[in-house]
């Protein structure tokens, strides 16, 4: 279960990128409101030391237990229905007394793990229909149960997730045509169903959200916008340098409350306004080198489960960081989600770090590493 390893394979490089965004996130929560900063900083911590853990442990050996880790996973999922609490007319948490717990943070790094296995060993298989329809059925389960909270930025992430997933596991391109040619339609009259006053596909205060960012100017959606104009003010008066973390200005779109919730999903205006444009590059750079220093540990991976589980983890920082950015920029209506590593919420931060240590755990036993093993072997006369 946990081999010992060349401490010069150790990707030290994706952990400096991950303690310094992390450390940026720390002072932004505490700026933001500071009663949580000491909570944030100790889900840093746990998380430093599950990754550290968690890196030593032979992925594949955990990848064994692929169908416990589905059904485990289904199982939690259907914890919220049972046992969930609600806040926000969603039921998305499971209180645990001491701590509440989103399931569904834990549940995207849990189907990485499970399809890395079961893409591998139907790697040869995903030019048939047969195969792709069982991967299909197999995402549907969890992603009925995570829609139904409701939660659709979620519902999208894990779809945009699966598609990356079969893509990298050799998925035939003929497949991704026609998939193509029926998803296209179906996202269009989807769209147009939406907008309509009577719509059942989705709640209202998603609709109203939609609605928001297609139509700013209309009155009736002022208070959905007002959130989202106020975050771009706040960005743009933080000018090139920002005013400084922790400021005291009347004006202030973090200390006047002007922003709500933005110690989570608008903490890119707190980046913005007190750290200005040079801390906001910060902050976008170092999130994309994680993203493609995942990428690129997952390029030397020793096998396919390995390459899967780096893409995904890189997807999903990479992605969810440019929908949490879009959506405190106004580019996108907004959805709630957190940005990864920086944003508010122990359960996203931790199962992130998890995530990051089956990517450093992959990077252990990259290629090159394992040459060199049987190199050492074969000098050996083993």
């Amino acid at each position: 279960m946990i081999k010992q390893y060349k401490l010069r394979f150790y990707n030290f490089k994706l952990v400096v990128l991950l303690l310094a965004i992390s450390f940026i996130g720390v002072l932004l929560v505490g700026s933001a409101m500071e009663s949580q900063m000491t909570k944030q900083l100790a889900g840093v911590i746990a998380g430093v030391v599950i990754m550290l853990v968690i890196s030593l442990m032979d992925f594949s050996w955990i990848l064994n237990f692929y169908w416990f880790i589905y059904g485990f996973n289904i199982i939690m999922l259907l914890g919220i229905r049972l046992f969930g609490s609600t806040a926000g007319g969603a039921t998305r948490w499971i209180d645990l007394g001491f701590i509440r717990f989103q399931p569904t943070e834990l549940s995207k790094i849990l189907l990485i793990l499970f399809f890395a296995k079961f893409f591998m060993e139907h790697e040869e298989d995903l030019s048939e229909l047969k195969t792709v329809a069982m991967s299909l059925a197999l995402l549907a389960v969890p992603l009925i149960l995570i829609y139904s909270q409701p939660d659709l930025k979620n519902t999208i992430t894990v779809i945009i997730l699966f598609c990356v997933l079969i893509y990298v596991a050799g998925l035939s391109y003929k497949i991704i045509g026609g998939v193509l040619l029926i998803a296209v339609p179906l996202v269009i009259i989807f769209l147009v169903i939406v907008v309509q006053p009577d719509q059942k596909l989705i709640k209202d205060y998603q609709r109203e959200r939609i609605m928001s960012f297609l139509y700013p100017e209309n009155d009736e959606y002022s208070d959905d916008t007002e959130q989202q104009r106020n975050s771009i003010t706040a960005i743009g008066s933080g000018q090139l340098t920002g005013k400084g973390l922790n400021n005291n200005e009347v004006s202030s779109a973090n200390k006047g409350n002007f922003v709500s919730e933005i110690q989570t999903d608008f903490i890119f205006a707190v980046a913005g306004e007190e750290l200005g444009f040079i801390g906001c590059t910060i902050i976008v750079l170092l999130l994309l080198l994680i993203a493609l220093e995942c990428i690129v540990i997952g390029l030397k991976a020793k096998d396919l489960s390995g390459k899967i589980i780096c893409t995904g983890m890189g997807t999903i920082v990479a992605f969810q960081s440019f929908i949490n950015i879009c959506v405190a920029t106004g580019l996108m209506p907004n959805t709630g989600t957190p940005l990864p590593f920086v944003s508010y919420g122990l359960t996203s931060l931790i199962s992130l770090y998890i995530g990051m240590g089956l990517v450093l755990n992959v990077g252990l036993q990259r290629s090159a590493y394992i040459d060199a093993v049987n190199k050492s072997m074969i000098h050996k006369g083993v």
